[in-house]
């Protein structure tokens, strides 16, 4: 009876142990198992901080190879002759300027603009018109070299070439030409129309037809009679932009001792009006067509 309580004894306690033994060695399975990832972790740390040991090595190597070639691109450019190649890419840009220049006369040479290649450049005419007479010509002799120059030219004094130079001729050949075209234009314009009517309409005026050079300023005087009444008019025409032909400010001043009736006021200001939208000497025809009869008995 003891001998089997004692073996029953000894069975649970067998029991115990294997229990015991098992939870151990799963804790010694888990400790290793931990022991390996920290292994394999630090293995992996290792071979990384050994890549970037190399990666550093190729850098730092990369990094003189770089200086070494920016050394030998130094000492190479000093051995060149000073401005070799920025005068070769100069040269680029002329000969690029030159057949643009080229393309330009071409493609507006029946709007007024011609030319010829010279040995320094090209030389450019203007050829000027107004209401469909061709009327003068200019002349620009350009250089082409950097800067650009102009070596000799026939425009008249008092139009701003050297602004309109100054403002497009290193930067905008064509803009330079067309704005030259414009200001030589509009004084031609303005020039034909008042030799017209000098020429045209002499009879007309009460006296000589006062103008400035640049013909941006014209003063006369006219009048007009009804029956045995005479009207006498003073016009005096303001060309405040240099690139039109008609005047930007008009007067028309009543020049006789009694006042204007409402009627003729009215008649003064359409002068204005005309003087205002249409060349200075279809405004003269026109008044011949409307049965208005100017005079120069004025004295």
């Amino acid at each position: 009876m003891e001998r089997a309580h004692t073996i029953c004894q000894d069975g649970v306690s067998s029991g115990g142990v294997l229990a015991h033994l098992e939870r151990l060695e799963a804790q010694v399975n888990k400790s290793h198992k931990k022991s390996e990832e920290l292994q394999s972790a630090q293995a992996e740390e290792s071979a990384l901080e050994t890549k970037i040991h190399q990666l550093r090595h190729i850098r730092d190597k990369l990094r003189a190879e770089v200086k070494q070639r920016q050394a030998r691109a130094n000492a190479s450019s000093a051995n060149v002759e000073p401005d070799q190649t920025v005068e070769i890419s100069e040269q680029d840009v002329l000969e690029r300027k030159q057949e643009n220049m080229k393309a330009i006369l071409q493609a507006y040479h029946f709007t007024g603009l011609s030319g010829k290649v010279t040995s320094r450049g090209v030389c450019v005419c203007i050829s000027t018109a107004f209401e469909g007479n061709l009327l003068d010509s200019y002349f620009v002799d350009l250089v082409i070299q950097k800067p650009l120059q102009i070596h000799h030219h026939s425009i008249p004094v008092f139009i701003p070439l050297e602004k309109i130079a100054a403002k497009y001729l290193q930067t905008d050949i064509q803009h330079f030409l067309f704005s030259l075209c414009e200001y030589l234009n509009a004084y031609s314009g303005r020039k034909y129309q008042a030799d017209q009517l000098q020429s045209d309409f002499a009879a007309l005026l009460t006296g000589p037809l006062q103008r400035n050079p640049l013909c941006n300023l014209l003063s006369f005087t006219y009048k007009v009679d009804l029956g045995d009444r005479s009207f006498p008019f003073c016009a005096r025409l303001l060309y405040k932009d240099l690139t039109r032909t008609l005047p930007t400010d008009v007067t028309v001043t009543y020049q006789g001792m009694e006042a204007l009736s409402t009627a003729w006021e009215k008649h003064r200001a359409s002068h204005e009006t005309l003087f205002c939208t249409v060349p200075l000497h279809r405004v003269f025809a026109s008044f011949s067509r409307e049965g208005e009869k100017l005079d120069l008995s004025l004295s």
